[in-house]
């Protein structure tokens, strides 16, 4: 994905919001807002900055749970099981 072409300023995201707003949900990709020369703002549709959220959602768990493996706070997933079993959520 080339942001070159996605760099709009400021005054034609004001002249064109609507179409800039199909554009974004068509084509997915994000467009940066300049003002003055100087990026501003990055803008993106609704589906693909919920996506984005999930994704650093997972990476934060999965980091976590890296973190509790350096550590040495893990439990042997027989012992898991063996506890879930007792409670009787898996059979």
């Amino acid at each position: 994905m080339r942001y070159s072409s996605q760099v709009k300023p400021i005054s034609y995201l004001k002249a064109n919001a609507a179409e800039v707003l199909l554009d974004l949900a068509e084509r997915r990709e994000p467009l940066v807002i300049t003002q003055n020369g100087e990026a501003k703002a990055v803008i993106q549709d609704i589906a693909s900055y919920e996506q984005t959220r999930e994704t650093l959602a997972l990476l934060k768990i999965l980091a976590l749970g890296n973190q509790e493996v350096e550590a040495g706070r893990v439990t042997p997933a027989t012992e898991v099981i063996s506890r879930l079993r007792a409670k009787r959520v898996i059979r």
